[in-house]
């Protein structure tokens, strides 16, 4: 219910931005150095886009991925998830009766392999939208960039979020709670490092775990329910598998590390995993944090930098300087003092470095993406 009521009202601030946007879109002129020549930049929409989107947020991020280019004058072709068919199905329906007209947005529901891969080879199609996993975003970048489409990708996260030793530890924990388990992990953004200066590490992961152990799962529709099942049974088997090699490794379970009930997995928090632990460095997309110890804030940029992602971050101090500075030091798309990784804004740059985007999507970001630059000039123009 909580989840369900974000993607709507989140998804209709899209829209309204996305409406903004088509009335932004500005050109320019610039000094010719040729006398008696005006040189005039427009942009112009690519043509058509195709937009592939995930299981995850199938409403807000397909909405995310079509308002832009449509607003700026491009066609969209859609596959959504396979898990998930029937959202865009029905946004497509919305478009229409809205007075979008006929074949300005389509929708081609199917597997990657026989309809995704078909999208993003096909030489009509101007543009490429991914978001999903970093693996598959590879693939898909690879042919389309082989062919000069124009590639925009949110890919895959593993998010640190600094704690310094003058932190309040229970609005900490819950800040972190909410960051690492809503939707049960399974959000590219969501807070699965916490790094911790030893003087409040303890305490904190004490407060993580009493977040945990009072969390109500299941049911989905009781406004309550902070998680309810993971995707499919293949999502459970990942995640039990990354805290089981964990456990084996050595790392302290606090909490979790097993399922409940069908295919809802338990709020999981590890102690000091080692640095090569899968929970630690891949994408688990799961209901699993980690947190380690750290002597310094240096310490705590060395350990969040250390990673093939930099998607999102999050610090949390009283000492606004040192956050500020933590922030700045960063290798991340975004970083967020005071709150959780998981954040959007509709006018923000979202993305990020390494292996966790091609490009920036939000606002003006999504909007001049999907348009080309052109300069025209007019000559024996007497100025």
């Amino acid at each position: 219910m909580t989840k369900a009521t974000f993607e709507t009202t989140y998804t209709a601030s899209l829209l309204r931005a996305a409406g903004g946007e088509a009335r932004r879109l500005y050109g320019d002129t610039f000094p010719a150095d040729k006398n008696e020549r005006l040189s005039i930049v427009v942009r112009e929409p690519l043509g058509v886009v195709g937009a592939i989107s995930p299981f995850n947020a199938p409403l807000v991020l397909l909405t995310k991925m079509v308002a832009f280019p449509l607003a700026v004058g491009n066609t969209i072709v859609a596959k959504p998830s396979e898990e998930t068919p029937m959202v865009a199905l029905e946004l497509a329906k919305l478009f229409h009766r809205a007075g979008l007209p006929a074949g300005a947005f389509n929708v081609v529901c199917g597997f990657g392999a026989s309809v995704g891969a078909p999208l993003v080879a096909h030489p009509r199609v101007a543009g490429i939208t991914f978001t999903g996993s970093t693996t598959v975003g590879r693939q898909i970048a690879s042919v389309a960039s082989g062919r000069m489409a124009r590639v925009h990708m949110e890919l895959g996260g593993k998010n640190p979020v600094i704690v310094l030793d003058d932190a309040d530890v229970e609005q900490t924990a819950s800040q972190i709670a909410l960051g690492a388990f809503m939707h049960g992990g399974q959000i590219c953004m969501a807070s699965s490092r916490v790094i911790a200066e030893k003087g409040v590490a303890r305490s904190l992961a004490a407060a993580l775990v009493r977040k945990c152990e009072s969390m109500q799962l299941g049911d989905v529709r009781d406004p309550q329910t902070v998680y309810g099942p993971l995707i499919n049974e293949a999502a459970v088997a990942k995640v039990a598998q990354h805290c089981d090699a964990a456990v084996a490794a050595g790392a302290e379970c606090l909490t979790g590390g097993k399922v409940r009930a069908g295919l809802v997995f338990e709020p999981t928090v590890f102690y000091m995993p080692p640095k090569d632990a899968a929970v630690w460095t891949e994408e688990t997309f799961g209901p699993v944090t980690s947190i380690v110890e750290v002597a310094s804030l240096d310490e705590a940029i060395d350990v969040a930098n250390a990673s093939e992602y930099g998607l999102s971050a999050a610090v949390f101090s009283n000492d606004l300087q040192r956050a500020v500075s933590a922030a700045r030091r960063i290798k991340c798309g975004s970083v967020h003092i005071g709150a959780h990784s998981f954040q959007s804004d509709t006018m923000a740059p979202i993305g990020g470095f390494g292996l966790s985007s091609l490009g920036r999507s939000g606002g003006k970001y999504s909007a001049e993406h999907f348009t080309e630059l052109k300069w025209i000039s007019f000559n024996g123009v007497a100025l």
